[in-house]
Parts: structure tokens; sequence; C-alpha cells
């Protein structure tokens, strides 16, 4: 199916076969038009039509179109078909009313039919209502565009309410009939005709044998009525068993596949190459303490060991035997490969023969002249001409072979042999169709149904007769001839079970499907829906089966039977197209679908498996769907060949775990499969007990671990290469139990094993693994040079090779350079590492590679700008991965470094992120994280004067805080929200009610004491801004009394200094002289900041005002005074305030007593 723009499916200018073209007036009602103008002028239907319909309702929202297309066409795809009030199907154009919803096919169906029928009693709206001219379905409206349709009643004709079922078995006449031609039945009203196949409802003839004669013939269905009724939609798709199984056959899963899936799941990586040891310091530290001084943790080693032995010691009983078995008993031809048809043998023409002679034909004539079917026939009437090739294998040049056959055709004649000119004739008729010589091909096809004769003995090449023939008169457009011989060709495709499709038959098979449609008749349409869909797949076009497919298990519902494993293969295939149109959510969704349909073979849970791996996002470890895939296959009924499978299914699990933090899990699986491979032996079972090893040392069992790779190495079993991973993994080991000695001289011993073999990659890996062994012995400059060395061989490999572990290492040197306050260098090999894995497509180690760069540019060396650009890569990394709760928390990051900047048009930006976090916490379903970014989004629009939004944003993050049920995340929500106003320049007043009336009350029922000191301190100093000191008087003696509780002694003197403030304040001089010298007590003597000396000069300033203003004693206030003057204050006090002291004991220099005199 070509892919269209959304315009594609209207009608061409000036076209007046197509409804809607230039030049016709738009109308408002539904225009009708004859059958014969019913063509909308393509085959496909509109692109935004299929893909937002998705019939089957996996996808719901069009990809072209700018609504959804779930009950009507798009707006712009042109004429339209409607089911009128009086049950006919028309076409009209302009606005498109909407379809009334049903439940599923069936009700669509009924409802179709049904809904024009007003029923005694309604109201005129009601019969307004069904009068409307309802629009069909989008399929029905795509699959009624076919070019031509050369029967008049094809398309206009009343709707039979009471549509038949399919019928099989036997008939009686109910009246007399005379056959026409030779190919019609003669038989009287009350004999027993035997239908073979099953009559199709809507068409005018069927296939029957008369029980008394034998004859074979086509019957007209008004003439018999059937005695057996075929009321199952699933009996009617497929007529014998070799239809039921042919999604089976074409969903076969090979041998190859099989292997290649397994190979890439299981993974070979650990004892192939060896492994990079990037476990960091800390966690080596704690690792070590752990596997050294608690053993007792892990009391199966034992029992894990003896079954290690026990692997080994079978491995060495069947060192003869071969390491891979013959056959894995899967199918052996490849996925999606052709029918059988490609395995049966044919007969062979040979360009030496004297085709003239009827003598030297003799042989040939008399087989191709068999009475009825057999299977070497297969090849003549096949699917594509291509395959002729192989029958006639003497001849490359189609003119030549057409001229042999020509002769063979006039010695069939002349020897009088009319099954053999009838089969000559078909394949010379073909021939002539391939070279579009239409009018000579008829003639050859004619002259073939009259050798016929109406004989039916090959019910196959009567088929292929009819339905060639039929098709030349369609694309010839003779309406007479169609008229007489398509019903018939309908008949005999949709009728006969098992035939041998033939190219010519897609266009046929489709005007079954409009006659089907027209007539209502579900089991008809699911019928033609298979063989369409059988058709496109036998030719490899899974684009074109699509469609049908879809509407094929749309149809079927749940009406399978549970036992049946056809609806599983077919949405298999289904899965496989989906996958190659690039729809990867569709294709997961049918691979799921058919996982919960009836237990399938070992081959099409390993099609599940690949079509997993194909469609999921290319991350570096597997995808975690596909555990339940291989559980599947494990538990699928096994033949002995395909038990050998159980053992790479395992270890694929192993994997899968492993990759997924499960360890323990990982280990239980390797170690199944290694006693499931162990009747093999060779180097497979030892593979697998490597990669158990290194799953211990994962899962902090080193010792363990250990022991596994002494027994394997004991046991004689690895190859040299095997011995050097074992080496480097011991090494390993010995490491992480904190033998640094040993493990040095492992590492030695694989990085000369890597040597010997030349293996490269290796012996950066072993380089890379001693640098990190002596930066944990502290020898950080010998850990740079072994990085370095490790670094030059990776730089000289293909970037294929490399892998992660390259830019793992580039890391590491980045990370030491910058302890090292080579903070240029260490950037250099971030950059470079980041580089690496981007040009690998490793999103992992992209995502690492980012994050050391975002901490590099926010930490050692301060950027903006690049800490901005980094992290907004980091984001899109972490929607590739699909990690919400890394792009959650990004975007609070991001919105934090753009409301850092200032400006507005960073606030801006900062409030977009702070919605998208919010959006990403809402999908997550973290209200707290949701509070925080709605609060967040209400302080921005504070920084932004957009008040009207505030207080909504903080009421809704309230709610989201509240309906948590956890106080300290509202006690939390409520001071932050207060914050919003306390620190901001505009309506301070209202932090009040947040700090007062909600956050105090919940740190008072918490008993979180520090925060209620910080509540109390922040109402003082609110309120005493305010101007009403009275009110904060309460909240001042509170934070006392809590400081004091708390033996904080900074806060303790705080709240003396504002309590003496608020007393200042109101005309308290006592107490206010009291506090200030309370306050004054705390602070440290000597003096150690400059900023003390200050707050002393200010207190004491405060204290002579008081004294003197307040309490009226000036010898008092002479001394406060006074005490500002000397000990050096002029360099500490602004010279402007210098002043003040001196005005104030001017009055007074005078006063008995003083020590100053004012000059």
């Amino acid at each position: 199916m070509r892919k269209l723009r959304p315009r594609e499916c209207e009608p061409e200018p000036g076209s007046r076969a197509r409804p809607g073209g230039a030049g016709t007036p738009a109308r408002s009602s539904p225009r009708v038009w004859a059958p014969g103008e019913a063509e909308g002028g393509s085959g496909d239907p509109c692109r935004c039509c299929l893909v937002g319909n998705r019939w089957s309702h996996l996808q719901t929202r069009a990809a072209l179109c700018p609504v959804t297309c779930v009950t009507t066409l798009c707006p712009f795809a042109g004429p339209f078909f409607v089911l009128c009030a009086d049950h006919h199907v028309r076409v009209a154009t302009g606005p498109q009313p909407p379809r009334r919803a049903a439940a599923g096919p069936h009700a669509e169906a009924a409802q179709t039919v049904d809904s024009s029928a007003p029923r005694p009693g309604t109201s005129s709206e009601e019969r307004a209502a069904v009068a409307t001219p309802e629009p069909l379905i989008p399929f029905h409206q795509w699959a009624l565009r076919v070019p031509w349709d050369p029967i008049n009643d094809s398309m206009g004709g009343p709707v039979t309410l009471d549509t038949q079922p399919m019928a099989v078995g036997m008939a009686s006449a109910v009246a007399d009939c005379q056959g026409s031609a030779p190919e019609e039945m003669t038989f009287q009203g009350g004999d027993h005709i035997e239908i073979l196949g099953a009559q199709v409802p809507g068409l005018p003839w069927c296939v029957g044998r008369h029980a008394a004669s034998g004859q074979v013939g086509f019957v007209r269905t008004s003439l018999i009525r059937v005695q057996g009724q075929a009321s199952d939609l699933e009996n009617v798709i497929f007529l014998d068993e070799e239809e039921r199984s042919f999604f089976s056959s074409e969903g076969r899963f090979s041998e190859e596949d099989a292997r290649q899936l397994l190979s890439r799941v299981s993974g070979k990586d650990v004892c192939a190459v060896y492994s990079l040891d990037t476990a960091e310091d800390a966690e080596l530290e704690q690792q070590e303490e752990l596997e050294t001084s608690t053993p007792c943790l892990h009391p199966e080693p034992p029992e894990t060991l003896q079954r290690v032995k026990n692997v080994l010691e079978q491995c060495k009983s069947c060192q003869g035997l071969p390491e891979e078995p013959g056959s894995w008993g899967v199918h052996r031809a490849s996925s999606g490969s052709s029918s059988p048809d490609t395995e049966e043998p044919s007969f062979l023409l040979d360009t030496r023969d004297a085709w003239a002679d009827p003598e030297a034909l003799g042989s040939l004539l008399r087989f191709l002249d068999a009475p009825g079917f057999e299977a070497r026939f297969r090849g003549l009437y096949s699917l594509s001409l291509p395959r002729l090739s192989r029958v006639f294998c003497g001849f490359t040049d189609e003119e030549e072979l057409a001229g042999r056959l020509a002769q063979a055709r006039g010695a069939a004649k002349k020897a009088e042999l009319p099954m053999a000119l009838a089969r000559l004739c078909f394949l010379l008729g073909r021939l002539c169709v391939r070279r579009l010589k239409l009018s000579q091909a008829r003639v050859y096809f004619e002259e073939a149904l009259g050798a016929l004769g109406g004989r039916f003995g090959d019910l196959f090449l009567a088929v292929a007769l009819y339905t060639n023939l039929a098709s030349v008169h369609l694309r010839q457009k003779n309406r007479e001839k169609c008229e007489q011989l398509v019903p018939k060709a309908l008949a005999l495709l949709l009728g006969t079970p098992g035939h041998v499709g033939t190219e010519a038959e897609v266009g046929l098979l489709r005007l079954a499907l409009r006659r089907a449609i027209c007539g209502r008749s579900l089991q008809a349409e699911a019928r033609a829906c298979f063989l369409l869909a059988k058709h496109h797949t036998r030719l490899k076009q899974p684009e074109e089966a699509l469609p049908f497919l879809e509407r094929l298990l749309l149809l079927l519902g749940t009406s399978a039977s549970p036992r049946a494993s056809w609806p599983m293969n077919c949405y298999l295939l289904l899965a496989d197209a989906y996958s190659r149109k690039c729809l990867p959510h569709l294709a997961l969704g049918c691979v799921k679908v058919a996982s919960l349909r009836a237990q399938g073979s070992l081959g099409s849970a390993l099609w599940s498996a690949a079509l997993v791996l194909q469609n999921c996002p290319r991350l570096h470890r597997l995808p975690s769907q596909l555990a339940h895939y291989l559980r599947q296959a494990l538990a699928s009924p096994a033949s002995a060949p395909e038990r050998t499978l159980h053992g790479p299914l395992y270890a694929s699990l192993a994997r899968l775990h492993s990759q997924h933090g499960q360890h323990g899990r990982a280990i239980a699986l390797m170690t199944r499969a290694a006693e499931t491979d162990a009747q093999t032996g060779g180097r497979r079972v030892v593979d697998h007990l490597v990669a158990l090893a290194w799953l211990h040392v994962l899962h902090r069992q080193s010792p363990l671990a250990l022991a596994i790779l002494e027994s394997i190495l004991e046991a004689a079993a690895a190859t040299l290469d095997q011995e050097g991973v074992i080496a480097n993994m011991t090494a390993i080991a010995l490491k992480r139990t904190g033998r640094t000695r040993r493990a040095a001289e492992g590492y030695y011993r694989a990085l000369r094993v890597a040597r010997r073999l030349g293996h490269a990659r290796n012996q950066a890996v072993v380089l890379a693994n001693f640098g990190a062994l002596c930066l944990q012995a502290g020898a950080g400059g010998l850990a740079q040079h072994y990085f370095l060395e490790s670094v030059k061989l990776f730089s000289r490999l293909p970037s294929g090779e490399c892998g992660p572990d390259f830019t793992q290492v580039l890391l590491r040197l980045g990370q030491l350079c910058t302890r090292r306050a080579l903070a240029r260098q260490g950037k250099c090999y971030y950059e470079w590492a980041f580089l690496v894995a981007v040009e690998g497509d490793h999103l992992e180690s992209q995502l690492q590679a980012v994050q050391r760069l975002c901490h590099f540019y926010s930490t050692v060396m301060p950027s903006e700008a690049q800490c901005v650009v980094y992290h907004e890569f980091q984001l899109s990394l972490a929607r590739r991965v699909a990690d919400k709760a890394l792009e959650g928390q990004l975007l609070e990051t991001i919105s934090q470094l753009y409301l850092s900047l200032g400006t507005e048009r960073a606030y801006k930006s900062a409030l977009d992120y702070t919605k998208r976090s919010l959006g990403v916490f809402i999908d997550l379903q973290q209200k707290d994280k949701e509070a925080q970014a709605w609060l967040q989004a209400g302080k921005i629009y504070y920084i932004l004067q957009q008040n009207e939004l505030v207080d909504l944003y903080i009421q809704v993050a309230q709610n989201a805080a509240l309906y948590t049920g956890d106080p300290s995340l509202g006690l939390q929500l409520f001071e932050a929200a207060g914050d919003i106003f306390f620190n901001g320049t505009w309506e301070r007043e209202k932090a009040v009610s947040f700090y007062r009336d909600r956050a105090l009350p919940l740190a008072t029922t918490t008993g979180n004491q520090e925060a209620e000191l910080r509540l109390c301190n922040k109402l003082v100093a609110l309120l005493a801004e305010m101007e009403v000191p009275q009110e904060g008087l309460e909240f001042a003696h509170t934070a006392l009394a809590l400081s004091i509780t708390l033996g904080d002694r900074l806060n303790e003197r705080v709240a003396y200094h504002r309590l003496a403030a608020l007393h200042h304040r109101l005309g308290q001089g006592e107490l206010a002289e009291h506090f200030y010298l309370k306050a004054l007590s705390l602070c440290s003597s000597p003096l150690e900041f400059d900023d003390e000396t200050l707050y002393y000069v200010k207190v004491y300033l405060a204290l002579g005002d008081i004294i003197f203003y307040d309490l009226k004693v000036a010898l008092r206030a002479r001394p406060g005074w006074g005490w500002l003057q000397p000990r050096g204050l002029p360099k500490l006090w602004p010279w402007e305030e210098q002043a003040t002291p001196w005005t104030r004991l001017s009055p007074h220099a005078g006063v008995r007593g003083g020590g100053l005199t004012c000059e």
C-alpha cells in the first residue's frame, strides 16, 4: 500500500467519474451518485484515516489529520459512502455526519443495517435521526473504493436485512434447473446437492455435486435450500485444515533465526572478551569489607561449588560428543517464508525434446492429461510467474518458451488430450498476460475452458482459469463478459478451500470484499479479508496485507476457540508488519495480545521475543519485556531436539536479570543453564560457568567466584582464550577481596595471553584494570600511566570493537585528572568520552559522560551556559532511555538554572521547564514532587508579577500536599509558600497567614522544634516590619524558649535582640535595655570579626538612646555613647555615621563626672 498525502484521495479536477471534482459545488446535504460513478479514483485509503483510525483501535490519534478519525473519515478525504434509509449504499459529498458509536464489528453491522428502520411509536426527532444517512466505518469506506465494478447490483442495490450465513454440507433443490452452459448443473426439484466448499451469501452461484449423478458444476443459489449453516465465524474463515494452518506455516521461526536470537540475547561478551572493572573506589571498599568480614551471609557456597564440580565431571565424560546439536527442532524455513508449494518436485521440460512430435512428448502430455489435481501441478498454478522458470529450467527466453508451448498445444490437440490442452493453454495465457497481450491471453483462457468442457475434476485448475479469464475481462472493461464470468469466479475463489493462488486474484477478491460489505455479510467479509491477507503475505507484501489482517482480527473478536493457535500467529504476523512500517508501539501491543492467547509453540515464543527485541528502545541492556517471552519459550511443549534450546534460554534469562540488577536470580538461572548443557560438553558449558563466576563477582561473592574459576582451571576444560578471561576475572575478584599483589599477578597473566593471541581490545582492558588497581593502592601517577596506555590501544581500534569500555576508561581518566587539579585535561577526557559514546550510539555511556560534564561545569569550572547546554542534552538522553524519574529531576534542575540567570526571558524558560516537570510527576504519581512543582510555578509567576495566577498555583500545591496525608510535607510546603512572599518585595503580609495559621501548627503537632524556631523568627521579623510589634512579642518569646531548649546560642542572641527591639518600639525602655544587655552578654569575647564590632556599635548606640531619651538618665547615657569612639572604631564605621555619638555627647560635655570634653 503506497503512502498518500492527505489530499491524495480527493478526485482529480475535471473528472466526471469522481464525485466532488473540480467545478462541483459544495452542498450541505449528501449527494447521491449512480453506482458507476462511485469510484473515488484511488485504490488506497487516505493516509490520515488509515493511521489515525487503526480500525483495530490500537492507535487513536491521526498523524496528519488535525481531528481524531475514530467515527468518521477526515473532512478532506473526498466523497464518502453512506447507508441510506432505503437500505442502499450510496456515495455522498459535503460535510460528514457523525457516526453513532457501536460496541464492536457485529454491533456495527447490525446498527448499520437496522438503523434505517423506524419502529412504531418513535418520535419525529427519532425518525429524523433514523432517516439520516449513516456513514460506513473507515475500513468499509476504503474497501469500497475499487477501480471499477462491472456488476450493476454491486452498489446501489438494497441491503438484505436477513442475510443468511455461509452454507456448507448438503442442500436440496427447490425448483427444476436446466444448465445453460456445460459448467452449470442440471437438476430437478427435490434433488440433493452437496456443496463443495461453501456457499457465500450475496453471490448468485456456488459449486456443488449432484448426489445421484455425481455431476459437478455451478448451482444457482436461489434454486436450492441449504440444510447446514456455518454459524461459527472461524469455520467459514477456514474451509479446511490447510487454510487453518496457513498463519502458523507463514509465521515459522527458522533454526538460523533462533540461533542468532539466542546468541544475541545470551551474550558471549563475558566469555569471549575481558571484563572491565568499573566499580568506584568507595563501593570497592564497602564490598571488600562486606566480603572479607561477613562470609556467613551466603550459606550456600558449598552447595553451589559442588553443583559446579558435578557439571565439570559430566563435561569430562562427554568430551567426544559434538558441541552443537545437529538440529534444534525449529522450523527450517526462514521467518515468513513462502508456502509448501516450494517443496514439491515439479516436472521438467527440456529444449532438446522434439516438441512437435506427439510420440516424443507422449509421456509429458499423458502426465498433463491427468483428470484430477496432483501435487506436481501446484507449480503451474502458483502465485508468481518466476516460479515457472524452475518448471521450464531449460528456457531463458520467454518467446522461445511460448513457441515450444504452442507446439505442445498443437500436439495435445492432435492427440485429443483435453486436460493437457487446457493446462497448456492456461500456461500460454499466463505468458501472454505477462507480456500484456491481453486479447491473446483471453483467447487461450477461453480455449482452455472449452477444453475442460464443464469438467471439475481438477477444481484448482478451474479456479485458476476462471480467475485469470475474469481478471482479463476486468482489465479490458468488458462489462457483458464480466457479468457472466465474474460471479462464477468469485464463487470459486471464496468457496473453494486450499486453492492455489494466482497473481490475478487480488482484483477479484477486492470485488468480493465490496459485495460482502454491501451485503452486510460479516462471514463473507471475514473470508475475503483472510484470502486477501493470505495472497499478500505469500507474495511478501506485508504492508498490503496489514489492513486485512487488522480487519480479520477485529471481526473475529473473542469468538475464536481458546485453544486455537492461528489468532496468535496472525497477531504475530500483524506485529511483524507494524515493525516493518516502523510502528513499534503497535507491534509490541500485538505481541502482548498474542501472548495472552492459547499457549503457542517454541518457535512462536522465540518469534515474539525477536519482535520485542526489534521494537523496544535501543538501549545497551536488554528490555525487561523479554523475560515473559523467554519464560514462555521454556514452558512451551518441546521435542527432544528442541530441548537443546533450554540451555541458551536459561543463559539468556540470566543475562537479562543480571542487566537489571537481579544478580541472585541470574545466578540460579545460569546454574540451570550449565546443568542443562552439561551433557553436550565443550566450550558452551565452560562459557556458562565463567559467566556464573562473573555473576558471583557482581553479587559481591568474590570468594565463591574464585572457587568456581579455580575449579574450571583444575578440570583443564578451558581453551587458551578462556584461560585469559579466567585470569582477568580472577584478578578482579582478588582485588575486591583486598589481595592487591595476587590481583596484579593475575592481570599480568591475562595480559600475556592477550598479547599472545593478538587481542588488542583485551590488552587495553587489562591495562585499564591495572590502572584501577594502582588507584586503589594510592598510586595516582602510576594509575594515570596505565589508563593512558589503555586509551592509546583503544584509540587504534575500530569504533565498533571498543564498546562502552573505551568510554568508561576515558571517564575514569578524566576523573583522576580532576582530582589531581588538572581540570582542563579532565574536561578534555570527559568530552572525548562523550564523543566516543555518541559515535558508538551507546545511550547509557552518553548519559554517564554528560552527567560528568554537568558536574564539571557546575562545581569544578562553573559555567552557567555550558551547564544549561549539557543538562538539556542529558534531558534528551533521559527521554531516549525512557527514564521518567531522571527526566523529572533534570527538568527541575534546568528550571533552577534558568531561574538563577535573573532575566525575564530566563524566568519564562524556567516556568516552561517547571510545567513540563509537573507533567512528568503527575504521570509518575509522585504527589510530593508534584506539589513542589506547582509551588515552584507559583513562585515564578510571582517573580513575573502575574499575581492572579500565584494564589491559584499555591492552592493547587497545597491540595496536592494535603492529598498525601504527610504532615511533614505539608509543613515544608506551607513554609515554602510563605517564603515566596517573605522574600519578595510586595504583598509580604501574605506570608503571615502561611507561617502563623498553617505551618506553625503543623510544626507544633509534629514536634519539629527547628522548624518552629525558624517560623517564629520569620514571624517576628515580618510583624516588626508591619509595625505590629505587640503581635510579635509572643513569637519572640517562643523563639527564645526554643533557642534555649535546643542550645542554639546564636538564635538565643537573635531572640534577645529582637525582643529588645520590639520592647523599644513599644516604649518599654527598661525591658529593651535588659534584653539588649542579655544579647551583648552572649557575644564572644574577645571579638573575632569586624561585623561583631559593628554590632556592638549599633547596640550601644541604641542603649544610649534608650537610657537618655526613654529613661531620662543622662549620666548613664554618656558612657554608652562614649564607648563608641575608642578602640579604632573610626576605621570600621562609615565616616558619615561617626558624628552620631559626638552629636549626642556634645550637650552633656560639661556634665560632672564625665571623662570627655567636646572640642
